[in-house]
Formats: C-alpha cells, structure tokens, sequence
C-alpha cells in the first residue's frame, strides 16, 4: 500500500533494513485522488525515480513512486513528492515575448520564430553560423537534445553548443573518459546492496539524492552493513554517519587522495595480476603518491594522519569498494585530476565490473547524462571522438551531410569560453534553453552584463520569466515535465520514459516541438534534399537516436518506447548482447580504450591540452584502463588579510538549481524560504555574529548577504547555497552566492571552480531573520553537494 508522509520533516522515510534486496516501499503524496495515472520519472535530482503521475480534470493532483522501478522500489524525496506543483504555478509563461522599445511584450508564435530564424540567416550570411551559439540544460529529454544536437552540429554548423552541465557534470565525463577510454559509469545503484565499503567523495547524498541515500541507511540498517568513509570539508549528516569522517581543507582533494593511494601502495592492498594485465600507468601513480605521508597529507590538509590511515585501512580490506563523488570534487581545484584518483583506487585494487562494485562520478541534474551523450554539450552523439576522423564520417553518413558541415576542426566549445565569445561580439546570437545562468553562472555581475550587450541577441526557452529571461531579446514558453513526452538516463545509466499526463497552459510548446519548427522555418536539408530532421514525433526521434547510438558504449538499440511502458526502467547498454540491459560494464576488463573506438586521446592533467591521436596510437592502450597520476597545485585564490575566509557553495536539499520550480512548490519553498551564511561558532564570536544576524560576505567580485547560521562548519570557511536569486526577492538587495564566485575553470573538464573563493564577512544592520514556517532538520537543510 501506498505512505503518506510528512517528507518535509521526514525526509528519508521508515528504515527497511535487507541485505542482498532493497524491499518496496511506494511514498504517495495527493491533493486529490486521481481519476487516472500516467508513468514518468522524477526529474529534480540526478537518481532518476520512477513515479506516476496523479491526473484529475486534466490537471497533476499528485505523485506516486513506482514500485517495479529499480532504481527506487516505489521510494520518492520531497522534492519528487511535492515539485510537480510548480507545473500549476500562476506566474507561468503562456505567451512568447519579444523586447521593443526596452520592454518585453506579448507577441505571437509567428512573429517570436520568424526574428529568430531571420536573425539567424542574416549572421550565416555576414558572419558564417559560429557567430550562434547555443547553452542548454539538463532539464530536456534525449529526443529534444539529439534534435538540437543535429540541427546545431549538422544543419548550421556551429561548434558553439554546451549546457549547463558544463558546471555540474563535466568533470565526471572527463574522468571517465581518462581512466577508461569513454563516458558511462561502470557500476550501478544496485551495487550498494552488496558492497562492504562505500567512499564517498565531496558529495552529500543526504541532501543531494535522498533516494539514493535511503538506499544507504537501509543497508546500514540491516545486518552486515557497509563501512562509509567521506571526504568532505563539512559535518553533513552524510559525514555524521560515516565509519572515518576526512574534512580537508578547500582545495585539497588531490592530496587526500594521493594519500589514501599512497598508504594503499605502502601496505601492499593492491590487485597485482589486474593492475599488470589490465592497466597501464602505475609506475608513476607509485612515484607520484610516495611522498605523501601522512604527516605531510596532515600538514597540508588539516586531514589528521591517524583519520587517513584509518581510511586506508578501510579501503584497503575491504573486499568489494562503492565510490561516490559529486560536485565537492567537480567544483574545486584540480577537479579532473581529482576525479581520476577516485578511479584509480578502484583500478590498483581490482573493483571494478562486478557485484559490489562500482565508480559513480555522479550526475547533479536528471538528463545531464542525455546531454553528454547527444551531442548537445559539444561533445559528438554516441560517445564519439571529435579528434577521429572515422567518427566524423561514420555521423557524416547518418545524417547524409559533408563531413565538413560537422564542426570537428577543434575542440568543441566549452560554456565558459562560449561566454567569453558572447562578451567579446564573436558570438551574436545566442539561444538559452531550460537554464538560469544569471543566477547559476559565476561571477553574476559578468553574466549580467553580457546578456545586456547591445549586439547580442538572446533567446530564452523557459516556463517561467526567470532572472535570465527577464533579461532576453525573446522569450519563447515551454511545457515542462508533465506536459510533453520524451526519455532520460540517469546517473547509473537507467532510462526511463516520461509521458505527457497534462496539457501544457496557454500557448507553451515542448522544447522538440520549438526545434522542429526552427529546422522546418531554416529549412535544413540534407545531401538529397530531404529535410535534415527526418522526425516529426518524439519517439520517431528516438528511433533515430537508437540508430545513432548502436554500436556505440551507450547502445540504446535494443530499447523501445513499448518496452519502457509499464515497467521498470532499463539500463543501456541494451542491444542484441544485453536485451534487458547491463548492470556493469566493463565485466572482461576489456576498456573503451582502444584508439578506433575511444571517445579522447587524453589530456594534461595541469594544462588541459589534448594529447595528439599519433602520440595515442603508438601506445595504443588496447582495451587496458589507462591510470593517470596528478601531484598537488594550490587553489589560485587564497584567503589573505584583506579577504581572510574561504568561501564555498553547495545546494539544500529542499531546492533544486536556481529554485525555478522548487521555489514554486510551497512545502519545499516554506521549508527553505532563504538562504544563510554558514560559520563555525569561532568565526561567529570572532567576528560578532549572532544565528539569524545578518551577514554580508565579499569577494573581489561582489558582496551577497543572507542570515547567519552557526555551526557544524571548520573554523574559517563559510558556506552559502547557491539557489537564491531575485525573481522573488529585490534585485537591488544582492543575496546570490554567485555574485561571489570566480571566472576560472578546470583545464580539463572547464568546470568552474565554485566550491572555493577568497572572502571576508561583516554583521550588517537588520533585525535578525525570522525562522521558516515549517523548521527543516536540524541537520540536512543546508548540506553541501
């Protein structure tokens, strides 16, 4: 039978303790009993549950979490239990708007799409397509980004396509490439059933993926539960359960983790056969990793040593190893190189590709991974290598273009420099779908004044008038999750079908419907003539992607719409080899690493410059794992007198991104209405600061004040989330923590590096904050990611 419960206050649910099986469990929550349901998954974190959806006279009346789904067993978190009511919100955008005289009006289809595409075939014409650019989301379906994917890279030609996943997820990719030739995790959610040992890293499951984290406590509540070491600078209530709890300092992931590599080495807990036969690199992983000590690791890190060689000790015994990592490694410094020692770990000891064990470098948003694999972040659709000209062909062929319509003669552009070429003129037309970088990006005054150049023509895609929005050129209304049909892959590389249940309001359109009528209106052909985008529904798209994806590591083939109806979801690869999909890859120990077949030649962990195919070819890896050492770089900004603090940000886990659709579900609003400065009790007396003062926090690049909160927080960092905008708070009164942040990047990944900042911080006049209506857990609001 369906629970109800309170998820506000009880956020992860009765304990079902098991050992080998999770039990079902189905959360349910209704503002009315539905006359119908219709299957979906849920889209506000990056587990990816599997839910229905509750309809009444055409309208969402509620959700219930599917019991056959194996990634959930029926489990769902309270913003899967409470997000949907965004879909009702009144503010919602019905209308296009176009901008005259300085204001955005009201305007038809007609008019909104004709500026654009008339916009765009001027710019072809003077400036060729690189002067369009395109940030999307990882909000969309695979049939919306394989869409753009292929109207972008072969039907204007434009290397200037990424999302915002750049800032979330692009350092799991680039690790994963590294160390194993490819993108896709090698493990799956159901390998914490049956693991001894979980190592989690810069990553609060607690607050970030509270399904996968009930996962979590239901094993340690059942017999024979799993020791936990974390790795993060704060006490989350993750960390407060964990066997060994590491808080480095920011900034110094490499270190621990050469540490806990180093120690593995020393004490001989190594997988000798796996690492000869099945590897390539160790002897400089060993030479790299032998002078961190643990008093040295202690020294730099503030990690003491008798913690790290308990860690070790845990790592290094434990026969079956579950590593976790998120964006406390992806948005710091050395965020790849970071990355790549968690995969290292697993690869000297030999965990890898069977039960028990598993490498999730975890996704931040529900389709991040549909963005990576279609081609909408830059990357090629189907894991492809832009650097093989075999590659370039093979798409050639399936799109039936030239070879050279398909931007391949650099690397593909990254957001960060995609920004850049806006800030600069190279790049005038630049179409945002699905995100809010005016509150997400770094350094907000920057972003600000970009999207206000004179020159530059935005277009935003969204549901709601968001901060970004608010200031575009066009503003075009979509239908949102519920309202259009389409498919996702989560983190363990589980898709799931979501069908439309409702109507979207007014004259909102799905972000396919908006593509296809972009290609229809810039009539892109291909070599014959025919319409370039030979689909007109979104399972016809599908089918297209199965055929772009088939033979490739993320092989959907074998899937259809009929067998994603009515059941659970189904992990790729799926195909003829593994009908009912794969739990793990890499089962032979045989890598994506060959050089026909990989998706990089590699990087410089320290400069970022792609390795050339030559030097890759002749050390051709041959399927062997492919271990790369990276030694310790101090962050480039460190506190000093004039700004004496580090600052780092994270999310709550009430709000999802910019609170574009949390902030519209009033449990989850009335649960975290503000955001907070965090400070250590020492800080607090040092600097005279009370719980709930007010508290301004300044960068070199801007101030941002929220109410203090004291507590569970090393002395001389402080801690903002960073959802909180202005569309429903004064522009004037700055409170986005990324007014704060820095314009720099990881050289590998270009994942920017949101998770340090040197700052300082000052009690502010103001009567302290008052509590919210319904007081979150003392604990998990407010844990970082």
């Amino acid at each position: 039978m369906p629970e109800t419960r309170d998820s506000i206050t009880d956020i992860w649910g009765r304990r079902t303790g098991y050992t080998g099986q999770w039990p079902t469990r189905i959360d349910e929550h209704l503002t009315a009993e539905p006359d119908h349901w219709v299957q979906s998954a849920c889209v506000l974190c990056s587990n990816g549950c599997g839910l229905d959806i509750g309809v009444k006279n055409g309208r969402i009346v509620g959700v219930r979490g599917r019991a056959e789904d194996r990634v959930n067993c029926g489990r769902l978190g309270p913003k899967g239990l409470h997000g949907w009511q965004a879909n009702h919100s009144p503010d919602r955008l019905t209308k296009p708007l176009i901008r005259r005289n300085g204001e955005l009006q009201e305007a038809s289809w007609e008019a909104a799409m004709d500026l654009i595409v008339q916009r765009s075939k001027e710019l072809i014409r003077q400036h060729t397509a690189s002067s369009i650019g395109f940030y999307t989301s990882g909000q969309l379906f695979i049939e919306e980004y394989y869409t753009l994917g292929v109207l972008g890279k072969a039907g204007l030609g434009t290397p200037h396509m990424d999302g915002n996943t750049r800032l979330c997820t692009a350092t799991a990719a680039a690790a994963l490439k590294i160390s194993f030739g490819t993108d896709g995790q090698p493990g799956s959610y159901s390998d914490i059933d049956h693991t001894d040992c979980l190592l989690i890293v810069g990553h609060n499951p607690a607050s970030q993926q509270t399904v996968f984290w009930a996962r979590i406590l239901d094993r340690l509540a059942g017999p024979n539960p799993p020791q936990l070491v974390v790795i993060d600078p704060r006490l989350t209530y993750t960390a407060e359960r964990a066997t060994v709890h590491l808080a480095p300092r920011v900034g110094t992931n490499v270190a621990v983790l050469n540490g806990l590599i180093n120690l593995l080495i020393e004490a001989d807990q190594l997988n000798h056969e796996f690492i000869k036969q099945h590897t390539m690199g160790f002897a400089e992983l060993r030479k790299t990793v032998e002078k961190w000590t643990p008093d040295r690791v202690e020294r730099l890190t503030g990690v003491p040593a008798d913690k790290l060689l308990a860690a070790a000790r845990i790592i290094g015994s434990s026969p079956t190893l579950v590593s976790t990592a998120l964006q406390g490694v992806y948005q710091s410094m050395q965020a790849t190189a970071a990355a790549v020692q968690v995969n290292n770990i697993h690869l000297i000891r030999g965990l890898i590709g069977s039960r028990g064990n598993a490498i999730l470098q975890m996704n931040g948003q529900p389709t991040s991974q549909n963005t990576r694999e279609c081609g909408a972040d830059g990357d090629l659709p189907g894991f492809r290598n832009w650097d093989n000209p075999a590659h370039i062909e093979e798409l050639a062929r399936l799109w039936n273009v030239p070879v050279d319509k398909i931007p391949h003669w650099a690397p593909p552009t990254h957001a960060m420099q995609l920004w850049r070429y806006c800030e600069t003129g190279s790049i005038k037309l630049l179409w945002i779908q699905a995100t809010n970088p005016a509150v997400s990006m770094p350094e907000l005054a920057r972003i600000r004044k970009i999207l206000q150049q004179k020159d530059l023509l935005v277009v935003v895609q969204d549901a709601f008038l968001t901060e970004t929005a608010k200031l575009a050129d066009v503003v075009l209304p979509t239908a949102i999750w519920g309202e259009k049909t389409g498919t996702f892959t989560n983190t363990d590389r589980t898709v799931h079908l979501s069908y439309q249940a409702v109507a979207p309001p007014g004259e909102a359109r799905s972000d396919f419907d908006i593509f296809l009528d972009y290609a229809r209106r810039m009539d892109f052909r291909d070599q014959d003539g025919r319409p370039l985008i030979g689909w007109s529904t979104p399972e016809e798209a599908f089918e297209a992607w199965k055929a772009c994806s088939k033979g490739r590591p993320c092989d959907y083939s074998g899937l259809s719409y009929a067998k994603l109806t009515g059941g659970s979801g189904v992990q790729w690869p799926c195909n003829e080899q593994y009908p009912n999909g794969a739990e793990h890859l890499y089962t032979d120990h045989q890598f994506n690493t060959h050089a026909d077949y990989c998706e990089t030649f590699g990087y410089d962990l320290v400069t970022g410059a792609e390795k050339q195919p030559e030097e890759y070819k002749a050390n051709d890896p041959q399927g062997r794992a492919i271990i790369v050492a990276a030694d310790y770089e101090p962050p480039h900004e460190e506190p000093d007198a004039q700004y004496p603090l580090w600052l780092t940000t994270g999310r709550v886990v009430y709000h999802f991104h910019t609170r574009t659709k949390t902030g519209r579900a009033p449990a989850l609003q009335a649960a975290a209405p503000e955001g907070f400065v965090q400070l250590s009790a020492e800080d607090a007396a040092r600097f005279g600061i009370r719980e709930g003062d007010r508290v301004e926090v300044t960068s070199r690049r801007g101030t941002a004040t929220e109410p203090a909160r004291i507590g569970g927080i090393e002395p001389g960092l402080v801690f903002m989330p960073f959802h909180y905008g202005y569309w429903d708070h004064d522009e004037h009164d700055k409170r986005a923590a990324n007014e704060l942040t820095l314009t720099e990047w990881d050289p590998v990944s270009k994942q920017p590096h949101f998770k340090y900042a040197a700052v300082r911080i000052r009690k502010v006049a103001g009567a302290p904050a008052a509590a919210a209506d319904t007081p979150p857990p003392a604990k998990p609001s407010g844990q970082v990611g």
